[in-house]
């Protein structure tokens, strides 16, 4: 068995089926953590943030509460979307939503796992590690028959002491840093035509000089949008030079597709990740940080 044959932390991923069968777990945790962008142009800002809010209230995993990342989770300060609090405030957020000691998360989005594993990179670097996925989100379960309520459920608060994990994310210095490093290895994963720079969405067109692209949607299988298996995970980003033995710098728009690959290369047993949190919501804005194309 190689070690790409299997995921390092399987009880970080569940089915549908487990669910299914474990959803009247007491200690059982789960969250709606659908967030939509709707892309804009001629506005000066690549998207329009929308919660899921109305889409869970229309039909969610029946005992499921809801996350409003943007809302409730980010620093609403900040002059960036999505941008992380300080991990002591995180995790008071996290424990007021029903998060803590002797629970287990499990997380789900629409339409993109990315939601799901940016909460569970965020309560990772809190220093809580019983969350898991649900591969597939609430489009599978849906697809499936699965049954869906509408009744809003609200956990009660939890106890969750943090244990930071701070080098989860990164600024943009530490990117800067790692430009010509051969210990370190940056990845985009956004598509290809934002890698490229055929695409200005995000203001000068173009990438992180030197990093190279696994864009979330070669890891995920189009029509289940489960996450693939894991020996074409790992030679997606074996490819790319991704390699277990360097430090991987993951980046994307704004910080959320780039945590569905970190989720992954952490599934691969990788042990030095980080994610730039502002993203090319930052980086694409500032003259003084070098950019590439082609």
């Amino acid at each position: 068995m190689t070690a790409a044959s299997r995921y390092a932390h399987p009880e970080a991923i569940v089915n549908t089926s487990w669910l299914a069968a474990n959803l009247r777990d007491p200690a059982l945790r789960v969250f709606d953590c659908t967030t939509y962008l709707r892309y804009e142009t001629g506005t000066g800002r690549p998207y329009r943030v929308e919660s899921g809010r109305a889409d869970y209230d229309n039909g969610h995993i029946p005992g499921s509460a809801f996350l409003d990342l943007q809302g409730e989770l980010s620093d609403d300060s900040a002059r960036f979307n999505f941008t992380m609090p300080s991990l002591d405030d995180l995790a008071a957020r996290f424990a007021a939503k029903g998060i803590g000691d002797g629970t287990r998360a499990v997380l789900y989005s629409r339409g993109n796992m990315q939601w799901a594993t940016r909460v569970w990179w965020m309560l990772r670097a809190v220093g809580f590690d019983d969350a898991a996925v649900l591969d597939g989100g609430f489009d599978k379960w849906s697809a499936e028959g699965r049954p869906a309520e509408t009744a809003e459920t609200r956990h009660p608060a939890a106890t969750l002491a943090p244990q930071p994990r701070p080098g989860l994310f990164v600024g943009k210095d530490e990117i800067r840093a790692a430009i010509g490093d051969a210990g370190a290895c940056t990845v985009n994963a956004l598509a290809p035509d934002l890698h490229r720079g055929d695409n200005p969405r995000y203001g000068r067109p173009g990438r992180v000089p030197g990093s190279v692209n696994v864009p979330t949607a070669a890891l995920v299988d189009a029509a289940s949008l489960t996450f693939k298996p894991p020996e074409a995970v790992a030679a997606a980003f074996a490819a790319a030079g991704a390699d277990p033995s360097k430090r991987v710098l993951l980046y994307c728009g704004g910080g959320i597709a780039a945590t569905l690959d970190a989720f992954l290369l952490h599934q691969l047993g990788h042990r030095d990740i980080a994610v730039y949190d502002a993203s090319m919501s930052e980086w694409a804005k500032d003259e003084a940080l070098p950019i590439e194309r082609g």
